[in-house]
């Protein structure tokens, strides 16, 4: 009886010692990319220092996070990062399940609509900025074309420049970009259920919109939170766009976050400031992790 218990003991063993043995390279890896910069970054935030890391680390306690509660600046950025969210969050994912619905078809060329709506996330964010900065030029296409619609009376609009229209102006570069990404989501949840629960849905008298409301959507919710929370996690964290569009500006309405962060570490050379606001921005992010969890994680959608 023995015998058998202990070899069961030490196979066991084996193979959890050869799990973590090929788990052992991407968990350096991660260590070295992610844990442990993280963990200086806490550090720092408690501390006093600039650029050059040969300096000893000078201990300030609460002084930033004092600084922080009482910077005016940090609060805008943390509005503008929240309507940047509610801006984009709500049409990625009605845009992104209406295009799923619509392209979960069988029928001629669909697998070229498919990939014509999924081109725009294999374009580069770099490319995708320059061409909507060109777009919405007061010399671009769009001033071109409502000159040539409206007449010489026309004045060009500063997309980019005015600041009631910046932030919008960005966001739609992030749903340009995104919305395909997330229809594929969509079209993996379609895919997943079952025809007969439609057919069965008709012959009961639910048809049209009225079927997807009674089915599709019930059965899509684990993906309806998934697509609206790592949504939500990837507007929190915008950068490349705000950066290679409008530099935070005008005014500051298109200054969020993440910007804030890269503007308080390698322009004011504020580093410990910068991991400061970058907790912040990690809070927030964990508060909208820990909100996926609550209401999907019993989904089988981690």
């Amino acid at each position: 009886m023995a015998g058998p218990l202990f070899r069961g003991i030490r196979q066991s063993w084996r193979t959890t010692l050869a799990a973590w043995v090929f788990l052992l390279p991407a968990l350096v890896l991660l260590s070295l990319s992610v844990l442990i910069p993280a963990l200086m970054a806490l550090v720092m935030s408690f501390t006093k220092t600039g650029l050059d890391v040969t300096e000893p680390l000078v201990f300030v306690g609460l002084a930033n996070l004092r600084r922080l509660a009482g910077d005016p600046m940090f609060f805008k950025v943390l509005i503008n990062t929240l309507i940047y969210l509610i801006g984009v969050v709500p049409p990625i994912v009605l845009g992104s399940l209406a295009l799923a619905v619509l392209l979960n078809r069988s029928l001629p060329g669909i697998h070229f609509l498919r990939g014509a709506f999924y081109t725009p996330v294999l374009v580069s964010i770099v490319v995708a900025a320059i061409a909507f900065r060109w777009l919405y030029a007061e010399n671009g296409l769009i001033n071109g074309w409502l000159s040539a619609f409206l007449g010489t009376d026309f004045v060009p609009i500063g997309f980019l420049t005015n600041p009631f229209l910046a932030l919008p102006a960005v966001m739609l570069v992030t749903l340009w970009k995104g919305l395909g990404y997330y229809m594929v989501i969509f079209l993996a949840g379609l895919q997943g259920i079952p025809k007969e629960l439609y057919e069965a849905a008709e012959l009961d008298g639910s048809d049209g919109l009225r079927k997807h409301l009674d089915i599709t959507l019930p059965l899509l919710r684990p993906y309806v939170t998934l697509v609206a929370v790592v949504s939500s996690i990837a507007a929190t964290k915008v950068f490349e766009e705000v950066f290679l569009m409008t530099q935070g500006g005008p005014a500051d309405t298109t200054r969020t976050l993440v910007y804030y962060v890269y503007d308080q570490a390698f322009a004011e050379l504020e580093i410990s400031y910068a991991c400061t606001v970058g907790l912040a921005l990690f809070l927030l992010v964990l508060l909208l992790t820990a909100v996926r969890l609550t209401f999907a994680g019993d989904q089988g959608l981690l």
